[in-house]
Parts: structure tokens; C-alpha cells; sequence
């Protein structure tokens, strides 16, 4: 890492904004963000600009983004800070395949021309990316210091300690420290091979979804069935220590030295191959998923209890793709032995970006940070908005038939009668959300009292599985009442899960009870379990994200709008696109996907869209549509 000098040694360096540009790259999940003075003013993932879902180049019109909601050029820029070390990586790559060699030659063969032309190049890339302007310092800072970052100092406390878990960094998998003022230190760390992330993946892989985008499914699937194989997988895959540290058995596991997560010693312990994508799910891969979700939980609990021992920190910030395991959060949360829990909603990769322009402000530049008791996140609503005048002369090339509000109370009353009438809304209001989860800003939304809603929107919508849990929206003051978390617990960012509670739960007949046990998952989909069978899961659970009106804003005014029409304080929520697409930025890919599919209102900004005013597409203009984005 380059020497940085603090700017506050320099007294004519005070009176010039200090601005900082964090860039992740090369791996997965793209993203820039940019900070200037302390202040958190812009942070996107390049997937949301290049509509290529995960998108891991260099993030040049994420960071033209952030420069211009900036008004800045790149030569005004202070300094870029890189979310981690490319050489020490390539280090541990090297490392690795000499010790599996000469098995390892074909996966070490795959990787390296991506090596020699992009990430050991990471310096010139960057200077490639900001047209040769950039004449400030280049800084690169730990993976895991820049997960840590990204968790500490956005959270709302002055001390915390601080966990981060993932696939794998430079070296590091896993790793805690504490964080005070402004200032992070990592304590201990665990190292590749062994990985909790990494584990997760492996399962991930064996029941037939994608490495890197499809773990969240897994943690959807795992209600469905029972934890049988997490005796097994503790007994053969992983040695888990009183305070939650971990070794894998790596006889198990072929990412070391081949092209997939798992070996054939693998197989042989759980019956047989892994599950071809997209083929019917079976019990088996039910009952993997609910074991290796009961072991990560088991992991992050006692490493939770070990570092609350250890550090007598009351309050605790996690980052890294594993702490976007709600299921494992919200059980943190309700068992755990902190008061309180912050989390990056950005946890993973894209995250980085930020975490690396707050730890050179804060911890490098030795500027002062004054805890407030309130997060600096602003409701993760950092990307793009688009006004008015935007919207309309898009809507004006098209055909499209829309309604300009100059009332919002209007638009609100309309958009929350259509939803009590069973219609399913395209919400696109305000900056976009940085991070995976759609918080009220590109969302799809819906009634959850609608016994159909789940289904309609997995099938006729998103066009994915129809197990697919949908997460509630619940207004703040309200979520205590519905579910079993305490009246001052919060979840901004959609990553709890949490019971319903039982007064709100349904008694199933003898033939929901049978169809609740069938292996047909879609007989299971169907139950309804609660007063709000939309959002509640097979086990009654519900990831939910708690609306207030600091945050949220016009959205928390809709959610108002409808439990007075309604009496109901919680709406469907799911990401504003279909499966295999980023959530969508523009007014065009809202419109585009409202009008490709059986949405029925859309709204963007001050402007509705209702569907049966629109002119009609034919089945090929939808396929067509369709058949641009990938289905993972």
C-alpha cells in the first residue's frame, strides 16, 4: 500500500474538498463509489449501468456516475483507492497451484490470461479508466480491510467489534477486530482454503444453482427441508472449534485444483452427483440446503459469542457475501450476545469499493469520526435518479400512455387502491439502491394478503422458481406487531429474517398439513401459512426490511397510504426486474420491463402507466425481450 499522507497536516489542503473514489473489480460485482470529506456521495455497481448481470470488468460508467453526481472531473479527484491487493492475490493463485500441481494446470491455465491482461495491471487500468486524468494518489488496501471498513465506519457506532466472512480475499476467508472512532483493527483470521463462504458455495454447486449468484436460493430452499446431513457434514467436512474457527477436510473439495467446487469424494457422501441446473429438485437437495444453512448458523453464533467474550464490545457490524445470510442474521440477532447488529447492505464485493474510500478517510487520513447513533448509509439510496423532465421525454418516443401527478397524495391514493384490488406495481422513485436487495427505490410491489400474489410474481413476473420466498416491507413503528423482534430492532436493509408471529398464523386443514410434507414444492408454495401468504415462508419466517419515513421517504408514505385504505402495514417487495437481469436503473428498462410482462401499474416518479392503456405485444416481441438476459 502507498504512503498517504494526512491532508489535515497541510493547512490549504483543508480549505479544498477532499474526494475519495473506492473502486472493486476483476471478480464479481463491479462497483465504484465515491466519497468526498467523510461524506458518502455516490456508490453503484457497474451491472446496473452495462446490464450485464454481475458484471466484473473494470467499472468505468459506475464511476463516470459517481464523478458526475459529484460535479467533479477526474483531475479533481484526491485519491483512488483499490478494494484490495491484485499481486498478493495472484500470490496466494500461484501458491496454490504449486502446491495441487500438476492437477491444478487446467484451472491455473483458465485464470491466468485474466491475470496478464487486466488484474495485475490494476494501476494502469485505473489510469485507462479515468481517461489519463487522474494526477492524485493511488492507494490499495487488504480485501478484508475493506469489508471491515465498509461495516464499522457507515455504522452507527463510536466502538463496535466487527466481523467479516467470505469466499476468499487475498488470503484471508474470514476474519474479526474491533473498530473505535476512527479507527479498525483485525484481530485474527482465518485462511484459504478454509472457508465458510466457500463451503456454502460447494452446496451452492452440488444442488444445481450458480456459484456466486445463486446462494441466496439455497438459503430460500432450506425451510423446505430437514437438516439430516449437518451431523455429517461436521463429521467429515468441516472441524468447528468452541469459538466457531473452522478447518475444512479438503479431500471433499476440487476448487483448489480443478474447474469445480466439489470432488468425487463429495459425491460418494451424499449419494451421488450434483443436481443438474435447472431439473426438479428433490428432497435431497431440500435437506442439503437446510443442513449446510444450520451449520453456517451454527459457525457464525459461537464466532459472535467468541468475539463478544473476547472483546466485550456491546454492539457487533458484519460484511462479506456470508453476511448476506439473513436467516443467519436475523438468529444473530434474536441469540446472539450483542445488543445491537449493523450490516453493509452492500456486504459483498461491491461493498469493497466503499469500505476502501472510508478507511482512507477515516484511518489513513486520521480524520476525526463522530458517531452520531444514527448509520451514514442514507437508506443505501446512492445511485441515480432520474427527474421529471427525464422520464417524459423518454415516455414521449414510445407509445406509451402515462399520467403526470402533480400531487403526491394522488398518486399515493391511486397506487395503494390498485394494490387492495390485487394488482402488482413497478415502483421506480428516487436515487437507486447500492447493494443486492431492492428497498422501496426499484422495487416490484403487491398486496401480501393476496393468496396469489407469491406465485404470480415468481411465474408471470420475475419468470423464476416458484419456491422463491418475497420479502415483506413493514412500516417501522408496526413491525413489532406482526413479527417476533423487539419494538426498537430495525432492518433498513433487508437483512433479517424473522418470525411471524403466532397470533397472525393460520391453522392448515389435514389436507394443507399433507400437502405442507409433499415433495412437490409448488403444493407447498400454495399453503397459505399466515394472514399475509405472500411474505410468509414455510417455516413462518419473513426477510423483512422496516420502512420509516427518514429513510424511505414517498415509499414510506405509500406503505401509510395503504394501511389507511387497508388496515394492512406491510407490502410484497421483490427487485424491479426478471430473472437474470440487474434491477433496473432507467425509465426505459422500467418501462421495458413493466410493458414484457403481467405487471399491471407502473410508476416512475411522478408519472403512472396503467397496462390496459398500453398498446399490446405480441408473444415474439416478449421472447425477444426475454431471451436477452441469462437465466441463472
Amino acid at each position: 500500500m502507498l504512503a498517504c499522507p494526512s491532508h489535515a497536516a497541510n493547512p490549504m489542503a483543508a480549505k479544498t474538498p477532499v474526494s475519495i473514489l473506492g473502486i472493486s473489480a476483476f471478480y464479481h460485482d463491479s462497483a465504484a463509489a465515491l466519497v468526498v470529506d467523510g461524506n458518502i456521495v455516490a456508490a453503484a455497481q457497474e451491472e446496473r449501468f452495462t446490464r450485464k448481470r454481475h458484471d466484473h470488468e473494470f467499472p468505468a460508467k459506475a464511476i463516470e456516475y459517481c464523478l458526475k453526481e459529484a460535479n467533479l472531473e477526474p483531475e479533481q479527484v484526491s485519491y483512488v483507492v483499490f478494494y484490495d491487493k491484485p499481486l498478493k492475490k495472484f500470490d496466494r493463485i500461484l501458491e496454490t497451484y504449486f502446491a495441487y500441481a500438476p492437477s491444478g494446470f487446467w484451472s491455473f491455465r483458465k485464470a491466468l490470461p485474466l491475470w496478464l491482461k487486466e488484474k495485475l495491471h490494476t494501476p494502469r487500468e485505473i489510469r485507462r479508466g479515468l481517461q489519463g486524468r487522474f494526477r492524485g494518489t493511488m492507494v490499495f488496501t487488504d480485501h478484508h480491510q475493506s469489508h471491515a471498513a465498509s461495516a464499522f465506519f457507515p455504522s452507527p457506532y463510536d466502538r463496535a467489534a466487527i466481523l467479516t466472512m467470505d469466499g476468499v480475499g487475498e488470503w484471508a476467508t474470514t476474519t474479526w477486530g474491533t473498530g473505535e472512532g476512527n479507527q479498525i483493527r483485525i484481530k485474527n483470521a482465518i485462511s484459504f482454503p478454509h472457508s465458510l463462504g466457500l463451503l456454502y458455495s460447494a452446496f451452492t454447486y452440488y444442488t444445481g444453482f450458480k456459484v456466486n449468484s445463486g446462494e441466496y436460493k439455497l438459503m430460500g430452499l432450506a425451510p423446505y427441508g430437514e437438516p439430516v446431513y449437518a451431523d455429517l457434514i461436521k463429521k467429515h467436512l468441516i472441524d468447528i472449534k468452541p469459538d466457531g474457527s473452522y478447518r475444512l477436510a479438503m479431500e471433499y473439495f476440487n476448487y483448489c485444483d480443478g474447474l469445480k467446487m466439489t470432488g468425487p469424494k463429495f459425491d460418494a457422501l451424499f449419494g451421488g452427483p450434483a443436481r443438474t441446473t435447472e431439473s426438479d429438485i428433490t428432497k435431497r437437495e431440500m435437506d442439503l440446503a437446510a443442513s449446510i444453512q444450520l451449520v453456517t448458523e451454527e459457525i457464525v453464533l459461537r464466532t459472535a459469542e467468541h468475539i463478544h467474550k473476547v472483546t466485550g464490545m456491546k454492539h457487533l457490524c458484519l460484511a462479506g457475501g456470508v453476511a448476506l445470510n439473513c436467516v443467519a442474521n436475523g438468529r444473530l440477532t434474536r441469540e446472539g450476545p450483542f445488543d445491537d447488529v449493523w450490516i453493509q447492505p452492500a456486504a459483498g464485493d461491491a461493498g469493497g469499493a466503499l469500505g476502501a474510500a472510508l478507511f482512507t478517510w477515516y484511518q489513513l487520513l486520521e480524520n476525526k469520526r463522530v458517531s452520531t447513533g444514527k448509520d451514514i448509509q442514507k437508506g443505501s439510496y446512492l445511485g441515480p435518479s432520474y427527474d421529471l423532465k427525464e422520464t417524459v421525454a423518454f415516455l414521449d418516443t414510445t407509445k406509451a400512455k402515462y399520467h403526470v401527478f402533480d400531487k403526491e397524495q394522488d398518486l399515493l391514493d391511486l397506487v395503494a387502491t390498485k394494490m387492495a384490488e390485487g394488482a402488482v406495481i413497478g415502483w421506480s422513485y428516487g436515487r437507486m439502491e447500492f447493494g443486492p436487495r431492492a428497498l422501496g427505490a426499484r422495487s416490484i410491489i403487491g398486496d401480501p394478503r393476496n393468496e396469489t400474489m407469491q406465485s404470480t410474481m415468481n411465474l408471470k413476473i420475475k419468470y423464476r422458481e416458484s419456491f422463491r420466498p418475497f420479502a415483506p416491507c413493514v412500516l417501522k413503528e408496526r413491525a413489532h406487531e406482526i413479527f417476533d423482534i423487539s419494538e426498537t430492532t430495525e432492518s433498513p436493509y433487508m437483512l433479517l429474517v424473522a418470525p411471524v408471529r403466532e397470533k397472525y398464523r393460520r391453522v392448515l386443514t389435514d389436507e394443507q398439513k399433507r400437502a405442507m410434507v409433499d415433495e412437490d414444492l409448488r403444493k407447498r408454495v400454495n399453503v397459505p401459512r399466515s394472514e399475509f401468504p405472500a411474505i410468509t415462508h414455510v417455516d413462518y419466517s419473513a426477510r423483512i426490511q422496516t420502512v420509516d419515513e427518514e429513510r424511505h421517504g414517498r415509499f414510506y408514505r405509500l406503505m401509510k397510504t395503504f394501511e389507511q385504505q387497508t388496515g394492512c402495514p406491510c407490502v410484497v417487495n421483490t427487485s424491479f426486474n426478471v430473472r437474470g437481469e440487474p434491477i433496473v436503473n432507467t425509465p426505459a428498462e422500467a418501462y421495458n420491463c413493466f410493458l414484457h410482462t403481467e405487471m399491471d401499474v407502473l410508476v416512475v416518479g411522478d408519472c403512472v402507466l396503467l397496462k390496459t392503456e398500453q398498446p399490446a405485444l405480441t408473444s415474439s416481441e416478449q421472447k425477444q425481450y426475454l431471451s436477452q438476459f441469462a437465466l441463472d
